[in-house]
């Protein structure tokens, strides 16, 4: 029987020259930044907002930190969670940052979380457009318009890397990574996916196989980059009526969007499925019941719901200051 799955390129490696220390995800942040940064400049000048160039460039280098220390802080403290350490970073607040492992082999920053780096950001964007005397409203506009498409590169480095892989499937596309999990061939789910994708079962009882996944790194790169920045560049950019309104919209369609991608996302292991509605078997690496809840899920229901709020409120705010600039002038 033929394999139906894709092999992982066997050429695609996460160095960009082997042996050293420069890896396609980081560079992939680069262009994120870089994408981000020129769509926004883009937009001031569209606008003819004569912002001082430094002003922006400052915008965004408090941005890019805040958002590098949210992502970094939050995936640290609730993906990377040590049951048999839990309060390592307690006591050692440094080893969030730490980009080496125990044998002082350089690695990077393992583990940077989308919620922590769009709180980080924002945080930091607020308190800079508060120092100059920004309108946050119009700022954050502006970025949400412009942030998307860069945050594409993003998910491609992370298939690059191989990580962040999807659940297990016997779908024509997906794919075998070389690093993902190897699951016990005893397994009587395991031995289905198997023998539905074309890969022979081994002999051994103890023997583990290398499964299909969904690519839900391309998935996300597709959707809540592509498709979103489409969304809210050609569509609601130049439709909005009041400020805050591409917000609200960013966050809840990003929030909509990673909603439903979560469940071809294979759940981190140390955590499961937080919330479980379904009494059914499920396997953190198959999709069994839309039931079980993954943390990605329950921060991007709370998105929603904060995106909503925010373009209601902002929808309220601007009809008061309608209001007020409606009133008789007193005499």
């Amino acid at each position: 029987m033929p394999l139906l799955a894709i092999p992982f390129p066997s050429w695609l490696k996460p160095e960009i020259i082997p042996g050293l220390p420069f890896r396609w995800y980081g560079l992939m942040y680069l262009v994120a930044f870089a994408i981000a940064y020129q769509l926004f400049n883009y937009q001031v000048k569209q606008r003819k907002l004569h912002l001082p160039k430094d002003t922006v460039t400052n915008l965004f280098f408090w941005g890019i930190i805040g958002l590098l220390l949210g992502a970094r802080i939050l995936s640290a403290i609730v993906y990377n969670y040590d049951v048999d350490q839990p309060n390592k970073y307690l006591r050692n607040p440094l080893l969030i940052f730490w980009p080496f492992d125990e044998n002082m082999r350089f690695t990077g920053l393992q583990g940077m979380s989308y919620h922590g780096g769009l709180l980080g950001g924002t945080l930091a964007i607020i308190l800079y457009c508060k120092r100059k005397g920004l309108s946050t409203l119009e700022m954050g506009d502006l970025a949400a318009a412009a942030i998307p498409l860069g945050y594409t590169f993003g998910r491609l480095g992370n298939f690059i890397n191989g990580e962040l892989y999807g659940r297990v499937t016997n779908s024509g596309w997906g794919i075998i990574f070389p690093h993902a999990e190897k699951l016990p061939a005893r397994l009587k789910w395991v031995q289905d996916v198997a023998q539905a994708a074309g890969i022979p079962l081994p002999q051994s009882p103890d023997a583990m196989i290398n499964l299909p996944r969904h690519p839900s790194q391309l998935y996300e790169a597709f959707f809540e980059g592509i498709v979103l920045w489409l969304a809210l560049w050609f569509i609601f950019r130049n439709r909005t009526r009041f400020k805050g309104f591409l917000i609200g919209a960013y966050i809840t369609g990003y929030g909509l969007v990673r909603f439903f991608i979560e469940y071809f996302r294979e759940p981190d292991k140390n955590i499961g499925f937080p919330i479980r509605l379904s009494t059914a078997e499920n396997p953190i690496q198959l999709l069994v019941s839309p039931w079980n809840f993954t943390t990605g899920q329950i921060f991007c229901f709370l998105m929603i719901l904060a995106g909503l709020a925010v373009i209601f409120l902002c929808s309220r705010l601007d009809k008061t200051k309608g209001k007020r600039k409606n009133l008789p002038k007193n005499h």
